[in-house]
């Protein structure tokens, strides 16, 4: 029986690196596609409540969504190919760079957290560049790490967020299993006027640096390594669960 892999993006349907994607894929297996109609970047876990989707047949496998990385996993999975036991979810190939702080707004990411919900083992790929992308080497990573994955399965309710230094794969040091780092930013926001006379706000920020973390993300890739983090759905500050009890379960007695 054929390995079913569905394919996904912030990025858009047109995207090169989602199409870099599905063909280095299909040496796997089968490979669905669907993704936002357009751009979605930082568009973290949203799922689209408040109005209906629309749905476009690109080709044979191929589909767009108006609207969020996750409504198209969801659309895909319960769906668009609910007859299909979807085997994997790979995400990317992300352009640009999902590390640190950039989990909780990415939607490359989040596209593979809802494949970890919907309990399908989940990847998501992100190429760290901002032009003169290096496909070939980020394809290679995504075959080796579908098999390597399909073969060692995922524990329940996580999945690996992938980033890949934007190198020739001769220049790849190796692959690097590492923990969230944390990056340093300066508060930005660009106040304008436009021709009414109204003002209108840019956010930005922008990256002073990043913490110096042993085995963090932002550090192996920095160091020429692809980074691979395995990370949980549950968010859960275990280690904290039994002060905060002896805190406030006393607050009714406080009242």
């Amino acid at each position: 029986m054929s390995i079913k892999i569905l394919v996904c993006n912030d990025d858009g349907v047109n995207s090169q690196g989602l199409i870099e994607l599905s063909d280095a894929l299909r040496e796997i297996g089968d490979v669905y596609v669907v993704a936002p109609d357009r751009d979605q970047s930082t568009s973290s876990h949203s799922l689209s409540l408040n109005r209906p989707l629309r749905i476009e047949q690109v080709s044979q496998f191929t589909y767009s969504v108006d609207g969020t990385p996750t409504d198209c996993i969801n659309l895909a999975v319960n769906g668009i190919f609910k007859s299909l036991n979807l085997d994997l979810v790979v995400s990317g190939i992300n352009l640009g760079e999902n590390l640190c702080e950039d989990i909780t707004y990415s939607g490359t990411v989040s596209a593979a957290m809802e494949g970890t919900l919907l309990r399908i083992p989940s990847i998501a790929l992100s190429l760290v560049a901002k032009a003169d992308f290096h496909f070939d080497t980020a394809k290679k990573y995504a075959v080796r790490l579908a098999r390597k994955v399909l073969r060692i399965k995922l524990p329940e309710g996580v999945l690996l967020n992938v980033n890949i230094p934007n190198l020739p794969i001769e220049e790849i040091k190796g692959v690097s299993v590492t923990r969230q780092g944390k990056r340093v930013y300066g508060e930005e926001i660009v106040e304008k006027v436009d021709p009414r006379g109204k003002k209108y706000y840019w956010i930005g920020g922008n990256e002073l640096g990043y913490i110096d973390i042993k085995g963090s993300d932002i550090l192996a890739v920095k160091d020429g390594y692809v980074s691979i983090t395995p990370m949980k759905l549950d968010l859960t500050y275990y280690n904290y669960l039994s002060k905060l009890k002896d805190e406030l379960e006393k607050l009714k007695g406080d009242v």
